[in-house]
């Protein structure tokens, strides 16, 4: 019964890290999961019959249970069992020698394990349980983020710590006669040690995804401000040209008025209107720095054959930093456009609405086909989803940052799949 109680608790372990450490979901077809469970449970079996646990079926079983319970990609299911298998396989050795130290006292080659082993379980699973809740979830980081050199650098420091300890602690068993308790409660320690190394590791690995994401954050934040800039030059460019014409147009119209070419004036002042007319800005929103932007994505909209609507007006400027408005609406109106060009009739809508307490801002546009926004509203659509998708999460911290509130919505409206952003940001600045 010991090895069924070990598979199922090793099983349990492999589930839990794959689906909260590594973000990747069940298969939705039933047979596939209950097949995998079912491997789980009859490798059990066999080692109970032949009273063995050859690495041979652990491995078997660990791999082919993994494949059939994870839909992802074939390749990295083995390549993540494989390792997984492995670096588990370390951190319970800790444990086991955890229990050794504290309730044996004893070595690994003298001591049967049987139970001590399925508490150890329990150990190995309170590491991990405390990695994912203080350094994963804490920093919504997951670890397929983690590059590939600290990935190896946890499997090469695991495995030199396991080493030295299995030596280390048979030849305390060996000359236990030579030695007291002080020197288990010194190899207690550092073994807590070595699993609090591991700790610094997988932090030291989670700043460095946090900084990557700081600078990625900036450069787009760059980037939209440097496209605006590059808007309002070519309208300030324009500007100049027409000032510097505008003698010659004045002359050029005095000259048809003495002619008494009415109707030929009447045509110029039209044209020179139009040139005018270009100029002006649009939108005008009650926020003099709203009005750069959603007037610079009324100009991306009209270069992608979009309809742009604005509505509303507010009645004073809002208080969030520059930086933050432009991430903030920066972001919504540039996903707005690249998922609205895919739909059928691409179109935008903005509205602004304010109360006594709080602004109200509602960004809406048509897109290819109803989503499920509880479930990918944070995913992105493009090919490089580690560099992409962090844009709704910056909307989402700019929002919360303001004490604010959001809904997002799909729906279909005159046979139009729509997706809808409603934002709330109190007026009072409480940051």
């Amino acid at each position: 019964m010991i090895y069924i109680v070990d598979n199922i608790s090793n099983y349990l372990i492999y589930l839990f890290i794959i689906h909260f450490g590594f973000k990747l979901n069940l298969r939705k077809n039933k047979f596939f999961l209950g097949m995998s469970v079912l491997i789980v449970l009859l490798a059990g079996a066999f080692n109970i019959y032949f009273d063995t646990n050859s690495p041979i079926v652990y491995i078997f079983w660990s791999v082919i249970s993994i494949i059939l319970f994870f839909d992802d990609c074939l390749g990295r299911l083995i390549v993540l069992s494989v390792a997984l298998m492995y670096f588990t396989g370390i951190i319970d050795t800790f444990s086991v020698i955890l229990i050794q130290v504290v309730l044996i006292g004893g070595g690994v080659a003298t001591t049967d394990l049987t139970w001590w082993m399925e508490s150890a379980y329990l150990i190995s699973f309170l590491v991990y349980f405390l990695v994912y809740s203080q350094l994963l979830k804490k920093n919504e980081v997951y670890l397929c983020d983690i590059e590939f050199r600290y990935k190896c650098a946890l499997l090469i420091q695991g495995s030199i710590f396991q080493m030295f300890y299995n030596f280390v602690f048979v030849f305390f068993d060996e000359n236990h006669a030579m030695y007291g308790w002080d020197a288990y409660i010194v190899f207690f320690i550092s073994i807590v040690g070595v699993v609090y190394s591991i700790f610094l590791t997988l932090g030291l690995a989670i700043k460095n995804i946090l900084s990557n994401r700081q600078n990625r954050d900036l450069q787009s934040f760059m980037y939209m401000q440097k496209q605006q800039y590059d808007y309002q030059l070519q309208q300030f460019v324009a500007i100049r040209r027409f000032k510097h014409d505008l003698v010659n147009h004045i002359g050029v119209i005095r000259e048809l008025i003495n002619e008494k070419k009415i109707r030929a004036v009447k045509k110029y002042i039209d044209t020179i209107w139009d040139i005018q007319d270009k100029f002006d800005l649009k939108i005008h929103t009650g926020d003099s720095f709203l009005d750069v932007i959603m007037n610079y994505y009324l100009y991306l909209s009209v270069k992608e054959n979009v309809e742009f609507v604005v509505s509303g007006k507010l009645s004073e400027n809002m208080y969030l930093e520059m930086f933050d408005i432009t991430t903030l609406i920066g972001n919504i109106l540039q996903n707005a456009i690249e998922a609205t060009v895919k739909a059928t009739v691409p179109k935008i809508r903005v509205e602004l609405l304010e109360h006594k307490r709080e602004f109200f801002i509602v960004v809406s546009n048509t897109i290819a086909e109803k989503i499920n926004t509880k479930k990918d509203f944070f995913m992105t659509s493009k090919g490089d989803k580690v560099n992409h998708g962090f844009s709704l999460k910056n909307i989402v911290a700019i929002i919360e940052k303001y004490h604010g509130e959001y809904y997002v919505e799909s729906i279909v409206e005159n046979g139009e799949a729509i997706f809808k952003i409603s934002i709330a940001i109190p007026r009072e600045n409480r940051i």
